[in-house]
């Protein structure tokens, strides 16, 4: 249920090579666009007005003494629709309101007296016990509800007001929380699921996001940001954390003269205007990642625009400046001193999901599963929990793929710990469409939604299972889908990308999706990111995504070139449009 840019306007990007922007800043004119450095912090509308009022960090108090008391019915309406956000807090959809009203009806209209919560989970690090308290406060106050997100969170539904301050007692307990897992603020710090463990890793990035989420989470110079902020680490050479789509990011690198450090990106974003992210061609240290990372979250509190909410990404600002005069301003403004230039990482060599069984640097094996579009369960988690330990361990990571990875495992229990994974339906040896499928939330309990995600995708996924069986894909096929236009599953780099809308089909109006083909992050198999294509007229409706996926992998299995061990995406953009329909 992320909220993504608000501007829903059904825009088709056109394909884009890495860099490639279609995100433009905002048009010269006599309005000043809202960056304090240049316009003053005068607030230029309502957002801005409240945010500068109490910008969120303080509202946790009025929950706990107030609202947990009085109930739903006693919540300020600027705390609901917008402070509690920063405490990882979204208002779900009323149940049984179509797609067709969703930019039709205010949001207290479309809204139940229920939330949606946020456990951060920052570099998805998770131990057994912290697994079963979000297990334990699923079943006793979210109705078993449990879904694992592509920025490495655990969201629950069904949560009421006056449950929160029990569940904020148990989440820290055990070193979780809540704070600014949404909102204006810097959301969780994506890093690489093997952080440590890895025997190919180039670095350990720990010690870095240690150091970010300890000095800056909830700092509350940082906590009036023009819109949200992404951040993503990572020390793996299949740089496994999608740094090509977050605000900052930083990608593990060897340096011939200074070692291993991280080349630095910034930018990246999708929804409605998308951008993938740019190099800053410089070389950090692991020392100094805190120090720029914290450079560039105050270049866009101070410099992002802020007037209109869909232009206040930082992709914005990255589009209006260039990699150059941002690297000059974080340089000479924000650090005090030069970065050394630096190498890009080379192309990975392995897929960054880490589903399967492999081999960790002290001998012992880590297991990625892949749940069925991240849907899982209270009870599952604590099942989870249980055949970890019972195998071992006590560590287990989220994904930025919506898939957990499990550590520390012997070798004489692989098997055993394998085979208790699929009774849970958590696969380690998926299916390639199953693998490649991700979903968002989607109008069961998203405001934003036009149509349902995670149950057609599932559908989807285990028809698909059974109509492909007898072939052998090349690679995974990536299948996203999308219950709004605001791409929080990733769309547009996906090899099949789904974005909801009303659709028409044989003249009747009814739930569907937009087809984004052929997008991508740099992986194993695309040498660079790109931004997928969209074939004019092309849609499907919500309930046939199983036939269009079976039609349209057939067509590139029969057609693409196997001597050059041609991928879907590269097919993709030179089939011809009939060819993908």
């Amino acid at each position: 249920m992320t909220l993504s840019d608000t501007d829903t306007r059904a825009a088709a990007p056109p394909p884009a090579r890495a860099g490639g922007a279609t995100a433009r800043p905002p048009r010269p004119s006599s309005k000043p666009n809202g960056q304090w450095k240049i316009d003053g912090t005068t607030p230029l509308n309502g957002n801005e007005e409240w945010k500068q009022v109490d910008d969120g960090l303080a509202v946790r108090e009025r929950i706990e003494r107030i609202y947990a008391k009085g109930g739903f019915a006693s919540i300020d309406p600027t705390d609901l629709h917008g402070r509690f956000r920063v405490w990882g807090l979204y208002t779900q959809r009323k149940p049984g309101i179509d797609g067709g009203r969703t930019a039709t009806l205010e949001p207290h209209e479309l809204e139940d007296a229920y939330f949606m919560l946020r456990v951060r989970i920052d570099g998805g690090q998770l131990t057994t016990e912290q697994l079963r308290a979000i297990a334990g406060i699923s079943q006793e106050f979210g109705r078993d509800t449990a879904d694992l997100t592509d920025r490495q969170n655990i969201q629950l539904h069904w949560v009421e007001v006056e449950s929160m301050p029990e569940i904020w007692r148990r989440l820290e307990a055990v070193g979780l929380g809540t704070t600014e897992a949404c909102g204006d603020v810097p959301r969780v710090v994506l890093g690489s699921p093997v952080a440590g463990i890895a025997a190919d890793e180039l670095i350990d990035p720990t010690p870095q996001i240690d150091e970010i989420t300890s000095r800056f989470i909830g700092d509350p110079s940082l906590a009036n940001l023009p819109r949200k902020f992404k951040s993503a680490i990572t020390g793996h050479p299949s740089q496994d954390v999608v740094h090509e789509i977050n605000d900052v990011a930083f990608v593990a690198v060897e340096h011939p003269d200074f070692g291993v450090g991280y080349d630095l990106w910034v930018g990246g974003g999708l929804s409605t205007t998308p951008r993938l992210a740019e190099r800053l061609g410089v070389f950090v240290s692991p020392d100094r990642v805190a120090d720029a990372w914290h450079g560039v979250a105050q270049i866009f509190r101070d410099y992002g625009y802020r007037r209109l909410r869909n232009k206040a990404r930082l992709k914005f600002l990255l589009a209006e400046w260039g990699a150059g005069k941002f690297r000059q301003v974080l340089q000479d403004e924000y650090l005090g001193y030069a970065l050394p230039d630096g190498p890009a990482a080379p192309k990975p060599l392995a897929h960054g999901d880490h589903v399967g069984v492999h081999r960790q640097k002290d001998g012992r094996f880590y297991v990625g599963v892949t749940p069925i579009v991240g849907r899982v369960s209270g009870r599952i988690l604590a099942q989870l929990a249980d055949l970890v330990e019972a195998h071992g361990s006590t560590r287990l990571r989220t994904t930025p793929h919506q898939k957990l990875v499990i550590l520390d495992i012997p070798a004489d229990r692989v098997d055993s710990l394998v085979a208790g994974l699929d009774e849970l339906g958590l696969s380690a040896r998926p299916s390639l469409i199953r693998r490649g499928t991700i979903a968002c939330t989607g109008i069961e309990f998203c405001k934003l939604a036009i149509v349902e995600t995670k149950a057609y995708a599932t559908a989807a996924v285990l028809d698909l299972e059974k109509r492909l069986e007898q072939f052998e894909l090349p690679h995974p096929i990536s299948l996203h889908v999308n219950g709004c236009p605001n791409s929080c599953a990733r769309i547009q780099t996906a090899d099949i990308g789904l974005k909801g809308q009303l659709v028409t089909i044989d003249g009747e109006q009814v739930p569907g999706y937009q087809v984004h083909l052929g997008g991508g992050l740099v992986s194993a198999d695309r040498d660079e990111a790109g931004l997928g294509r969209t074939v004019r007229g092309l849609k499907v409706g919500a309930d046939g995504i199983a036939d269009y996926v079976d039609r349209v992998v057939r067509r590139f299995l029969s057609e693409r070139d196997a001597a050059a061990d041609e991928t879907f995406a590269q097919w993709a953009h030179r089939a011809d449009d009939e060819a993908l329909q």
